[in-house]
């Protein structure tokens, strides 16, 4: 099972990154804090401090269109922001 799904690649986490050395994620809705660490150091092989998580509930979004309203929700997701160890980094574009 692949715990991270995608990284947050944001001007606010292009900062985070910068200044406090922490990384974003979004990651399963079922995973815990040690297996995205796990996941994490595995892929990037980086040594994690420590991992916070969040989970976002879906919005509901309605449109209005000449056929009359379109409802619907996004999805839920689960983020996490891991803070690095001193002198290390997480490059997201060196395999583009």
């Amino acid at each position: 099972m692949n715990i991270i799904i995608r990284p947050v690649v944001t001007e606010k986490m292009e900062r985070l990154g910068e200044k406090l050395n922490r990384y974003g994620f979004i990651v399963e809705k079922t995973a815990n804090r040690l297996e995205v660490k796990k996941a994490v150091e595995e892929l990037y092989g980086v040594t994690v401090k420590d991992v916070n998580t969040m989970r976002y509930g879906g919005k509901r979004k309605s449109r209005y269109t000449r056929t009359g309203v379109i409802a619907g929700k996004t999805a839920s997701f689960k983020k996490a922001i891991v803070t690095l160890n001193e002198g290390e980094q997480i490059d997201f574009f060196s395999n583009i």
